[in-house]
């Protein structure tokens, strides 16, 4: 990165971080009211490695909490994407069944 240049991913996630509760009250209303906000823990970045292709994927942002009155706990990804990737919901779809194993 060149010196003077905004690393707009990274500041889009620490943005993210700082109003998750917003975010998600704003964009999942729904889900909003089901997950109990008291428990928020960012997660560090989870690498996923693709050993036949040879490729390291990473999560961009991983927040673990839970729903309200219900035992257990869930994942919440955000993978934001600025531009258009021909196969994103390829990828999104082998997030999910790593984080799910």
């Amino acid at each position: 990165m060149k010196k003077n240049q905004i690393d707009h991913d990274q500041l889009f996630k620490e943005l993210l971080e700082t109003f998750f509760v917003e975010f998600m009250q704003l964009f999942f209303p729904e889900a909003y009211q089901a997950i109990d906000f008291t428990h928020l823990k960012f997660l560090q970045q989870e690498v996923f490695t693709d050993v036949t292709a040879k490729e390291k994927h990473i999560v961009d942002i991983l927040v673990e909490t839970r729903v309200k009155e219900e035992p257990g706990l869930i994942l919440v990804h955000v993978e934001p994407q600025a531009y258009v990737q021909k196969d994103f919901n390829e990828r999104m779809f082998i997030y999910f069944s790593r984080l799910y194993e």
